[in-house]
């Protein structure tokens, strides 16, 4: 159904409003809202973009719903989260950096608080006060005080992560950067099973609490946060098994395997053009062992998002049966791209420890007391055709799969694929106005807040327009001293070391959104206006430039020595210090001995 101009987009939205649902049955209620947030999936992971992974129940919801092929979030977890909730600028909602990398001369500042501040207000927020229930399950990671956590945001009730990962068996949190977990239950340490998956966890608890508010007869809002595929990936030993062999080809092959499924599904253009990333190495070159490690860490990431699938499946046949299918919004989308990160290629200390703390054995990668990752070259693949990955500001790192699917509103039709610039903003106010919901325009509860900066992508479900993003207003983005400027097809993009040189680059993301043809030089009017409009929003924002020599992976290093590693070492002094005693002593004893012979 291709609608256009004013009329039939009227038509279109009062179909898409609670009160005309079309297909639902008489009275018309408003919709429910299940967000399902996947973590570190690559911009081709999803079978529905590309991938070879088996993702059937998302792709399912990509049939009957809209896939979103120009979508853009952070370049890392928390600062989408915080944009997701709240439809506001990272930089405004307190997360111009994540607690993990951001520089001690920076914590605290405004903007800068490294949790979700007081000055914005959640979609769980605005949706409690119209009437819905609120439930959210998973990664949090936006605060781990009390009143940083989801039930002081907006939840009734939450089982929620406040760090960037945790252990996918058991309650253990990667121990290369935290000492124990922060899970909590509405607010308070939560007591985890001592054997659990942690897709499952997430989904059986979200079922429960559903199920729990039903005599309420209000409509949800269900936040489900996965923690796959975040380090350490994990799954079970079915699913890893289920892809034995599949990645000996190497990450060059399956990169360009994926460029051409992308082109066949739709979600790139047939000419794409794509480059080799320096991270990736070559495969041919990599011992038989090498080889047989890489591919089988490969086989247990695609397994985790298998696994993270299947919950899904589990979620959606459960609302099947209780009827409220039908009535439900599903957003599928990953909170940044792939994690190129790899402990074991960290140097020689991460190397050491990540071997004294887990079984890094190449036969227990992605099981039980493993710390496995994708590592670079296939995070390369799992982005494909996109250069970067996670932390980048490129578009391997920004630009995600996002589906938007309501199978009982016939306003959408099922299938489509819409290639129009979206940003993780515009979905609060969009989901705000899908539920009939005012949204917040600077005030909420009679206090004053930082207004939503998104647009409403109503349109672009409908098919009334391709876009609804004006070409001519510029919207900034910077994390950890990589930043952009998004205008119109335009991008004009800086990436500091590792991941880039700190020079200024300007792609067209449409038609090359691979981003091989640097434009800086051809078109220097715009390079020149694009770098003004930047200045203009670090300015607004209170963007602070990075120490020198900042780089983000060394600053999770030296936040994870000052707050983790200097305090075990301490505590381990007297142990290392009765040792180093009794070594002295057996030293001299030896050498006594030897004199006296």
């Amino acid at each position: 159904m291709k609608l256009k101009g004013p009329a039939t987009l009227l038509t279109a939205l009062a179909l898409l409003s609670p009160a005309t649902l079309g297909a639902q049955s008489a009275p018309a209620k408003a919709p429910n809202i299940v967000i399902l947030l996947a973590d570190d999936w690559g911009f081709s992971d999803v079978g529905a973009f590309g991938g070879e992974i088996a993702t059937p129940n998302v792709d399912v919801l990509a049939a009957k719903g809209v896939r979103f092929s120009n979508f853009h979030v952070a370049g890392s977890c928390s600062p989408t989260r915080a944009m997701l909730q709240t439809g506001v600028i990272n930089h405004r909602a307190g997360l111009g950096n994540m607690p993990e990398t951001i520089p001690p001369e920076h914590l605290g500042k405004p903007g800068y608080e490294a949790h979700l501040n007081n000055r914005v207000v959640t979609i769980a927020d605005q949706l409690r006060a119209g009437g819905y229930r609120t439930y959210l399950t998973g990664k949090w990671h936006l605060g781990h005080t009390p009143d940083t956590l989801p039930t002081a945001r907006g939840y009734d009730h939450a089982l929620a992560l406040a760090q960037s990962g945790a252990d996918n068996f058991e309650d253990k949190p990667n121990l290369l950067i935290y000492d124990k977990t922060e899970w909590s239950d509405d607010g308070k340490p939560a007591k985890l099973p001592k054997r659990f998956y942690s897709s499952t966890l997430i989904i059986d608890r979200m079922i429960g609490y559903i199920d729990g508010g039903r005599a309420s007869g209000k409509p949800f809002l269900a936040s489900v946060n996965f923690i796959a595929n975040h380090i350490p990936v994990q799954a079970r030993d079915a699913d890893i098994a289920a892809y034995a062999g599949r990645y000996n080809a190497g990450w060059t092959a399956l990169r360009k395997e994926r460029r051409a499924a992308a082109i066949a599904k739709g979600v790139m253009p047939a000419d794409v053009a794509m480059v080799t990333m320096g991270t990736s190495g070559d495969w041919s070159k990599l011992s038989a062992q090498q080889k047989r490690q890489r591919a089988g860490a490969m086989a247990a990431y695609a397994a985790m998002g298998t696994a993270m699938d299947r919950e899904i499946g589990r979620l959606v046949t459960h609302l099947k049966a209780i009827g409220e299918y039908e009535n439900t919004i599903f957003v599928f989308l990953s909170d940044n791209g792939a994690e190129a990160t790899d402990p074991m290629n960290m140097g020689a200390f991460a190397r050491w420890n990540a071997n004294l703390l887990y079984d890094q054995s190449i036969a227990q990668q992605g099981r039980p007391g493993s710390l496995t990752a994708q590592g670079g070259g296939f995070a390369s693949a799992s982005a494909s055709p996109l250069r970067g990955y996670k932390f980048t500001a490129n578009e391997g790192g920004l630009r995600v799969p996002m589906i938007i699917a309501w199978p009982g509103n016939q306003a959408i039709k099922g299938g489509t694929i819409t290639s129009g610039f979206a940003h993780v903003t515009d979905m609060p106010l969009t989901l705000l106005k899908l539920a009939g919901v005012a949204p917040q325009q600077g005030s909420f509860s009679g206090r004053r807040v930082e207004p939503m900066i998104g647009a409403d992508l109503t349109p672009m479900l409908t098919g009334a327009a391709s876009s609804v993003h004006s070409a001519d207003k510029p919207l900034g983005y910077e994390l950890s001293g990589n930043a952009v400027l998004f205008k119109g097809d335009y991008k004009l993009v800086k990436n500091l070391p590792p991941y880039g040189d700190g020079r200024w680059r300007l792609y067209n993301i449409t038609a090359d959104p691979g981003e091989t043809n640097d434009l800086s030089g051809s078109d220097p009017q715009r390079f020149a206006d694009m770098q003004s409009n930047y200045a203009a929003f670090a300015k607004a924002n209170n963007v602070l430039p990075m120490p020198d020599g900042y780089t983000a992976p060394r600053q999770i290093f030296a936040n994870a020595l000052r707050t983790l590693l200097i305090p075990r070492l301490i505590a381990l002094w007297p142990v290392g210090g009765l040792l180093l005693m009794a070594t002295a002593a057996v030293i001299w004893w030896r050498r006594r001995r030897r004199r006296a012979v």
